[in-house]
C-alpha cells in the first residue's frame, strides 16, 4: 500500500472501530481518536476511514476510527454515546492528555460536540483536537452558507441534502441545541485546537465562529484558510501542497500538546 498503515476492525465497548497502526508505530502510546465525515448519514464501515488513514500515516499515531451509529436507525444522541464509549475504553489505559480527537465536516461537528457532552460528564478532556471544516451549526446560520452557494464544489448548496440531513440526524431535537450544533455552546475548557477551511467553502464561516469562539475563552486556535479550497477538498488531493501542508502541520500542532 502507498501508505504503510495497518487496518483493524475491532469492537471496543460495544462500538465498532477501526484500528489504524502506523509503519512508523508511535513509542509513548499517544492516540488519534478519529470521527468521520458523510453529513452523519454516510461513512459507515471502511467507507469512512479513509481520512483515518492519512492522519495515521502522516502524523506516526495509532489511531481509532470510531464506526458510530447513524440514522435513519439511531439518530441523535446514538453518535455521542458511541463517542463517549469509546472514550471512557481508552481512558482505562491512557491518559487523557495523551490523546487527540477530530474529523472532518460533520466529523468535526461531533468532535466539538463530544466535548461539551464529555466536560458535563466530568471527565478529563484531549489533549488536542482537529477540526477540519466543522459542521458546527445544524441551523443554517452562517454568511458564507449563503455568499458561497454555488462557489463551493464539493458541498455546492445547503439546500437538499445537507438540510435533510440535519433534521435526521437531529431527531426532533432543537437543530440549536449545543450538543448538534456546538458552536452555541460555552467552549471554557475545551483543548487546543487545529482548525482548517478554505476560501470556497460553504462551511468558512462555521469554521470562522468556532475559532472566535475558542478565542474568546482563551484559548489556543490554529486557524489555516486556504485560497480556493472547497469544503473538504483537501482530503481529496492527494499530493498537493495544500494536502501535505495541512496534514503536516497537523502533525507538528499534536507533537506540540500531546503528553
Amino acid at each position: 500500500a502507498r501508505l504503510a498503515v495497518d487496518h483493524q476492525p475491532d469492537v471496543m465497548d460495544g462500538v465498532a472501530v477501526h484500528w489504524l497502526q502506523p509503519g512508523t508505530a508511535d513509542p509513548d502510546r499517544r492516540l488519534f481518536v478519529y470521527l468521520h465525515d458523510g453529513a452523519y448519514v454516510f461513512g459507515a464501515g471502511e467507507a469512512g476511514i479513509s481520512e483515518a488513514v492519512v492522519i495515521a500515516a502522516r502524523t506516526g499515531l495509532l489511531t481509532v476510527a470510531i464506526d458510530y451509529r447513524m440514522p435513519p436507525d439511531h439518530p441523535h444522541p446514538t453518535a455521542l454515546e458511541d463517542v463517549e464509549a469509546v472514550y471512557r475504553g481508552l481512558l482505562r489505559s491512557r491518559k487523557a492528555s495523551q490523546l487527540a480527537m477530530g474529523g472532518t465536516s460533520a466529523g468535526g461537528g461531533l468532535t466539538l460536540a463530544a466535548m461539551h457532552h464529555l466536560k458535563s460528564l466530568g471527565l478529563p478532556l484531549p489533549g488536542a483536537l482537529f477540526l477540519g471544516t466543522p459542521w458546527a451549526d445544524l441551523s443554517k446560520t452562517g454568511d458564507t452558507l449563503h455568499t458561497l452557494e454555488g462557489v463551493d464544489r464539493i458541498l455546492v448548496t445547503y439546500e437538499g441534502l445537507l438540510a435533510e440531513a440535519s433534521l435526521l440526524y437531529a431527531g426532533g431535537v432543537d437543530l440549536q441545541d449545543p450538543l448538534l450544533s456546538p458552536v452555541y455552546g460555552e467552549f471554557a475548557g475545551f483543548p487546543p485546537a487545529y482548525l482548517v477551511t478554505g476560501t470556497r467553502d460553504l462551511f468558512l464561516s462555521d469554521t470562522a465562529r468556532v475559532h472566535r469562539k475558542f478565542r474568546a475563552a482563551g484559548i489556543e486556535a490554529d486557524l489555516n484558510v486556504y485560497e480556493g479550497l472547497s469544503h473538504a477538498e483537501y482530503k481529496f488531493i492527494e499530493g498537493s501542497r495544500e494536502h501535505d501542508a495541512i496534514y503536516g502541520e497537523l502533525k507538528a500542532f499534536l507533537s506540540r500538546h500531546l503528553r
